[in-house]
């Protein structure tokens, strides 16, 4: 794929004389759909046109007016065509095209899996152009464009739906590309305007003609008209067809056929025209076909055994026959189709030896390693050495911005090997890796199944069940993933550095299992075998798992103090970019201190984490990222900055087309819903979460359980709330409680007497126990433990005692949870002066938290006391408008209206710009608007714009 300005495609400069100058015709309805959507951008909100239509049809002419008609607007235009070649082409060609007209640029860690990196840096690009000017981005022959501008086209039009970007995509509408076709659907579901380029009417057709003849056609040529189909290209060609030659007579303005001799077949046409040429045109053009639409003469020379010089006569007769055109560094047909008649006239024998020759030619002068693929794949095997290693390398480029397409090409590439050859597992092996990594997760176990039927070695076997492994894992199907581990490590003769990995991958399975014996066990020299490691990612990894085993024990302090340390490792190293959830350092050490003291400081590490994860393109951690903000962020109360969160996760995790988005956002965002009294919207998480996960809640089961019985208890629904909880939290050990932030763990204790099961209260309340016991260390843990006792003893002492700790945790639902309890055991005792201080700071906390149900719960039993209340301060959820909008949400408004992009708001704000993206969507649902320029008038009227941000 190329940057072009789509004028380019249309017949300017030699080659193109006979169609220079010719009218759009019978588009209008088009043009005036065209027209409306730049009006519309232009008013400032964003817009997506689709062209569709059959080859020749006239796609390309209608995006070079429409460019032309976007720059007399004032748009700044970006445009890439497509060419054959680019569809193993690794990067973004729309990336490129922005960087070389002066886009702003990123610069690209290397990373597994850059495609977030790729989204964020040419969203960057386009919203820094769209602050100057309306923007109009163009792609044509989308059917050919690279897999990371088809992802581009699939996300941004959503992302970036407020400002003013014009998205047109022209598309060929018989193309089979899975890739394309889903970015069709993706496209039709945001509301894209749909333009099917139809035959042209027969009338229009005349027109055609008039206007490169000069002259109207007679009835005899309007009747060979009719064989096109209304296809306007081919029109143009049969006309030319004719007037190339002494065959039409112009007289008193008509233009008539001396003889009927041309075939009307495209095909036959173009080879008679061909028959006209000298054998060197000839012969270049068959060679040009086989290279693709665009080509390079030397590259064509050396496949004809000739200097480039001794061309140039075979130039001039293809660029003056209009066949060629010679306008930019190459040589390139002047349409496609003309390249395909061509092509498709070499018997197919010719056609494969010519592609093999290709690429022996390609690989040998360093061509790209996607141009060379192209041909292989085409040539249909066998392939030698040489082209399985530049096969390899095309896989391995395209893989971190493309990976589905990646996995495809490597499939393909296996199937040209013989089934013994060892290379073709390696490759099946990296393509189930790659679409582990894409919403196609089904099709890559489906991969690891099928290989695994056919008789590997030992090592090929555990490598590839070590690929099923970390994706089941990645999923949270730990046990689905303990099967392949427990596989792989029965297998004889296995490196030692393989060993150790499946060894490391198994034990943090038993963790998340909730098996921490197994775990233990598992480690037997594992940990001190990882601390000789030269590799730092091996050695932050061990402390990682051992953190994990000392957290899961309920020994804290020594959790913390080894996660601490992991975390300062990794700051130091360039090898940790393999650590993958749940062992990146500072992800397992936000989980830590969100169940000590240390809350407050879960909130930097998550932040700076995000952020240096954005930096480095490891798009993969961010659902993860957004996913324990959410979580911490709830811990202290914040329900509005949670949800925002977790829906960044699943944003995320859409975007990446992660198939098992991580089911504790869903779990946190029916939490926060349940707290603020919408059950309709935390049933749907829940379903949704049930939906999505199928059998791999596993990891995050215990999220899932407390969400269903919350929602249960908001019911009242006793017994099922208590039932929820029975299978997962009555062991009494400490593993099961930590597995969820310590709040929520009086809740778990009022839940089960509610629901009359006092043996689920009772092992919570062990557990609690067997964890002070471990470890003093933490105030939270006695805070927590003195709200359980009150609460299972009707202790008014233990409850004061929690209320008096809590103050002091940043725990703001936690508080209000305890000194409700307390106001309810006072008020039993007859002291209601006491109880109603005690409503009213629970109330207050609540309304601050946005935890409307709680607010409104507690204002019953004040009123019940003869207490007047109002309504809560904190009021997010209600009614559209000003009003409703989130102090998160005020703070980027005098951002935007000062000019700032998402990227800089994010980056003033020090949060993730996917946050951002996230406040800036509830905002103009909120206000009923859709664009930023309608924000910052409505900011503008209210005063809002001088307020400043915090």
């Amino acid at each position: 794929m190329r940057s072009a300005d789509p004028a380019g495609d249309r017949p300017v400069g030699r080659g193109n004389q006979a169609m220079t100058g010719l009218r759009l015709r019978g588009r209008d309805r088009e043009m005036a759909a065209v027209r409306e959507a730049l009006d519309a951008v232009r008013g400032g909100r964003g817009a997506c046109v689709v062209v569709e239509g059959a080859p020749g049809v006239g796609k390309s002419r209608l995006l070079a007016e429409l460019d032309e008609m976007a720059r007399r607007s004032g748009f700044d235009v970006v445009s890439v065509r497509a060419d054959e070649l680019d569809q193993y082409a690794a990067g973004a060609a729309l990336q490129s095209a922005l960087q070389s007209s002066g886009g702003s640029e990123r610069a690209a860690a290397a990373a597994d899996d850059q495609r977030l990196w790729l989204l964020d840096s040419i969203t960057d690009a386009l919203e820094d152009r769209a602050q100057r000017a309306p923007v109009a981005v163009l792609v044509d022959d989308a059917q050919w464009a690279d897999p990371a501008t088809l992802l581009v086209f699939r996300t941004l039009p959503r992302r970036l739906a407020a400002s003013r970007i014009l998205w047109v995509l022209a598309v060929r509408s018989e193309t089979e590309r899975p890739t394309v076709a889903r970015v069709r659907e993706d496209l039709e579901a945001l509301g894209a305007r749909w333009l099917t380029l139809g035959p042209l009417p027969q009338q229009e057709l005349q027109h055609i003609a008039a206007d490169v003849l000069g002259a109207k056609p007679s009835p005899g040529l309007t009747r060979m008209l009719r064989g096109v189909a209304g296809n306007p290209f081919l029109a143009i060609e049969l006309v030319r067809s004719f007037a190339d030659t002494d065959a039409v007579k112009v007289e008193a303005g008509m233009a008539s056929l001396l003889y009927d001799g041309i075939p009307v077949g495209f095909r036959r046409s173009v080879a008679a025209r061909l028959d006209r040429l000298p054998e060197d045109a000839v012969r270049l053009l068959q060679i040009g076909s086989v290279l693709g639409r665009e080509f390079d003469l030397g590259t064509a020379a050396r496949m004809l055994g000739r200097q480039a010089g001794s061309l140039l006569s075979g130039v001039e007769a293809a660029l003056n026959a209009g066949l060629l055109s010679g306008d930019g560094p190459r040589l390139a047909f002047r349409h496609d189709l003309i390249r395909q008649a061509v092509h498709e006239n070499l018997a197919p024998a010719v056609r494969t030896a010519l592609h093999r020759e290709a690429a022996d030619i390609l690989r040998g002068i360093g061509a790209r390693s996607a141009e060379v693929a192209w041909h292989v794949v085409l040539s249909g095997g066998p392939v030698d050495d040489d082209a399985v290693t530049t096969l390899t390398t095309a896989v391995r480029e395209l893989s971190p911005s493309a990976p589905d397409a990646a996995a495809d090409l490597a499939q393909q590439i296996a199937g040209l090997l013989p089934l013994h050859d060892g290379r073709r597992i390696g490759l099946l092996t990296d393509a189930a890796e790659y679409l582990g990594r894409t919403r196609r997760v089904h099709q890559a176990l489906d991969l690891v199944d099928a290989t695994l039927s056919d008789r590997l070695e030992p090592l090929q076997e555990a490598r590839l069940r070590l690929v099923a492994a970390e994706i089941h894992q990645a999923a949270g199907d730990d046990a689905a993933a303990m099967t392949h581990l427990q596989q792989a490590l029965a297998l004889p003769a296995l490196p030692a550095d393989l060993r150790v990995r499946l060894l490391k991958t198994k034990a943090t399975g038993h963790v998340y299992l909730g098996d921490l014996t197994a775990a233990e066990q598992t480690d037997v020299g594992l940990v001190e075998a990882s601390y000789r490691s030269k590799d730092p990612a091996v050695v932050v990894s061990a402390m990682v798992f051992q953190s994990q085993t000392f957290f899961y024990r309920g020994r804290l302090a020594r959790a913390l103090e080894l996660a601490e340390e992991a975390t300062a490792r990794a700051g130091t190293g360039s090898g940790l970019l393999h650590l993958r959830p749940p062992r990146i350092p500072a992800l397992w050490l936000a989980t830590v201190l969100t169940a000590t003291d240390r809350l407050a400081d879960t909130e930097r590490v998550l932040r700076e984490g995000q952020r240096e994860a954005e930096a480095l393109a490891l798009g993969w951690s961010l659902p993860h990222w957004h996913a324990s903000r959410a979580c911490a962020l709830f811990e202290q109360g914040a329900l509005d900055d949670a949800a925002v969160e977790a829906e960044s996760s699943l944003m995320v995790a859409d975007e990446l087309e992660i198939t098992q988005p991580n089911p504790q956002a869903r779990s946190v965002l029916a939490l926060v819903e349940i707290r603020r009294g919408d059950l309709a919207r935390a049933r749907d998480q829940l379903r949704a979460t049930e939906a999505g996960s199928g059998t791999s809640t596993q990891r995050f089961g215990l999220w899932v359980s407390l969400a269903r019985a919350c929602l249960a208890d908001a019911e009242g629904r006793d017994a099922a709330a208590a039932a929820a909880l029975t299978g997962s939290f009555t062991d009494g050990e400490p593993a099961r409680l930590l597995a969820v932030p310590p709040s929520h763990w009086p809740g778990i204790v009022r839940m089960a007497l509610r629901g009359e099961d006092p043996s689920l209260a009772q092992a919570v309340s062990g557990a609690l126990r067997t964890l002070a016991a471990r470890d003093d260390s933490q105030q939270i843990i006695g805070t927590i433990r003195a709200h359980v006792d009150g609460l299972l003893h009707d202790d008014r002492g233990a409850l004061a005692s929690a209320v008096t700790g809590y103050r002091s945790t940043g725990r703001r639902l936690a508080l209000a949870a305890a000194c409700e309890d307390l106001g309810d055991l006072v008020a039993a005792s007859g002291d209601t002066t006491s109880a109603i201080a005690y409503f009213e700071e629970a109330g207050e906390l609540a309304s601050d938290c946005g935890a409307l149900r709680d607010h409104e719960r507690i204002m019953r039993r004040l009123r019940q006391f003869g207490v007047r209340t109002g309504a809560p301060r904190h009021h997010t959820t209600g009614a559209p408008g000003w009003e409703s909008l989130t102090e998160s949400e005020r703070k980027l408004i005098p951002l935007v209206v000062e000019g700032l992009t998402n990227r800089a708001v994010a980056d003033r704000l020090y949060v993730s710009v996917h946050t951002v993206n996230t406040h800036m969507k509830h905002i103009f649902t909120k206000l009923g608007i859709n664009t930023r320029v309608e924000l910052t008038r409505l900011a503008i009227e209210r005063g809002t714009a001088a307020d400043g941000a915090d």
